[in-house]
């Protein structure tokens, strides 16, 4: 039986079975009578609005007294019947255990072969509030939740222009997750559209346990050695508003607060919100001072290691930098060493209470590094320029990024180790190639605008154009 029949028994067999009724405690249902027709009402507890249904139900079955013997169909009865406006009518069981378990109540009525499924849902949430990892000094301190309805709304808030399409689409065999592409009709790169149409529908998983990345793993081409992001992520409305207000598109994942960007390319990643919160000029000189601190957070410690190998080639002005004393573990193994344990604190301090975690941190540091500056096993030195490297990584919004430049610096330090001056310039060699053959999920290229160069895209992502400039 894959479609409702004329018959409320049979159809109500059919759907306690698909629905476990009786098995699963938080699948309700329960019989109705709407005037001379016996009825049956499904709906999941904790997603159906307890109101709204009772207010529907008691109008149904007063209204329905008036209808007996005139309505022949279910679409007919749900115009004269069903005040709700988010109301559909189905008969394919596979559509109407999807409506189900996206939150509607299910209506089956005697002698009709559909049922209506009514959106009078009320998903568990948290309040709107400011994300965590995009704080800003000024402008709107809201985020995206996990809800997909009050994230587009947060779009709809802020473009209400009838231009913005917000598109559905489902994914996943088994958890069929709702994803929403949001762009402006008018502006959007067509091309690019219906290449990320396509992705979407192409994705072969059961489920996508893990929202957002699941989506664009899936979406990837298949480079697992290539530790840089494929795609940018935001919690913050007025960054996805901007995104899509340049002619770009937004994905929204349910039960994600995280936005995906789209198309992505690595100057882009140097972008951040506070950049437009402030006047252009200082715009661009927070602009430059994140791509600059970004180049030292990969360069400096490789550059200090090469130098420091052979003191002899250090410059007498800079004769400070070498360590007075080598300590008891070779420089190659400190930096390393001191670059996971910076991985270990911040693991650690997510695992921490909240109330201890910050405390916590710190004394962890402290005890760690005067430990081991004592014990001769880390020079001083050493700490200083991967204190640098760490709070460098925090001053780009991009932890995926972030985590690329880390692995890169390790390679170049090993690189350096093993074949001094040479190494490091074939580790620049490869990274060039290696960013040079990076594919996106979308877009030109991940170098896109320097190659294939595109001057006025490039101007846009170097400096900070006042308002009036930008086409938004």
């Amino acid at each position: 039986m894959e479609t409702l029949t004329m018959k409320l028994s049979e159809n109500q067999q059919a759907l306690d079975t698909l629905f476990g009724v009786g098995r699963n405690y938080d699948i309700i249902s329960r019989d109705v009578y709407i005037g001379d027709w016996k009825g049956r009402l499904y709906v999941i507890d904790g997603y159906g609005d307890d109101a709204v249904i009772e207010r529907m139900t008691a109008f149904l079955m007063d209204r329905g007294m008036t209808l007996a013997g005139k309505t022949t169909n279910m679409q007919d009865f749900v115009s004269h019947c069903v005040s709700f406006c988010e109301v559909d009518c189905e008969n394919r069981l596979d559509n109407i255990l999807t409506g189900l378990f996206l939150g509607k109540t299910i209506l089956l009525l005697e002698g009709f072969d559909y049922c209506a499924m009514v959106d009078a849902k009320q998903f568990p949430g948290r309040d709107v509030e400011e994300p965590s990892d995009g704080k800003v000094l000024r402008g709107s301190h809201d985020g995206f939740t996990e809800t997909l309805v009050q994230n587009t709304a947060l779009l709809r808030r802020r473009i209400r222009d009838p231009n913005l399409t917000l598109e559905n689409h489902k994914v996943g065999g088994r958890s069929r997750t709702d994803v929403v592409l949001a762009y402006m009709e008018n502006q959007v790169n067509r091309e690019e559209l219906k290449e990320l149409r396509q992705k979407l529908s192409a994705i072969d998983v059961s489920s996508v346990s893990m929202s957002q990345e699941s989506i664009a793993e899936a979406m990837m081409p298949r480079q697992w050695y290539n530790p840089f992001p494929k795609v940018r992520y935001t919690e913050r409305p007025d960054t996805a508003t901007a995104t899509i207000m340049e002619g770009h598109i937004v994905l929204l994942v349910d039960n994600s607060p995280s936005a995906m960007l789209l198309p992505t390319s690595l100057l882009q990643f140097m972008e951040e919100a506070n950049d437009y919160y402030f006047p252009p000029l200082v715009g661009t000189y927070l602009r430059y001072l994140r791509i600059l601190v970004t180049l030292l957070a990969l360069f400096i410690t490789p550059a200090w290691y090469l130098l420091v190998k052979d003191a002899s080639r250090v410059p007498a002005g800079l004769g400070f930098i070498v360590p007075e004393e080598p300590g008891s573990v070779p420089l190659l193994f400190q930096l390393l060493l001191l670059d996971f344990i910076v991985d270990l604190l911040k693991l650690a301090s997510l695992n921490t209470p909240d109330a201890l975690s910050n405390s916590f941190s710190m004394l962890g540091a402290l005890i760690l590094g005067d430990f081991a500056v004592q014990a001769r096993w880390l020079v001083p030195e050493v700490l200083v320029y991967m204190a640098f490297v760490a709070i460098a990584n925090l001053a780009q919004p991009s932890f995926e990024l972030g985590y690329a430049l880390k692995l890169t610096r390790m390679v170049f330090l090993i690189l350096v180790a093993l074949l001094d001056l040479w190494g490091l310039l074939l580790g620049i060699a490869g990274l060039f190639v290696m960013l040079l053959t990076t594919k996106p999920i979308l877009g030109r290229g991940y170098l896109y605008p320097l190659i294939p160069f595109d001057g006025k895209a490039l101007s846009r992502l170097l400096v900070r154009h006042p308002i009036d400039r930008e086409n938004t």
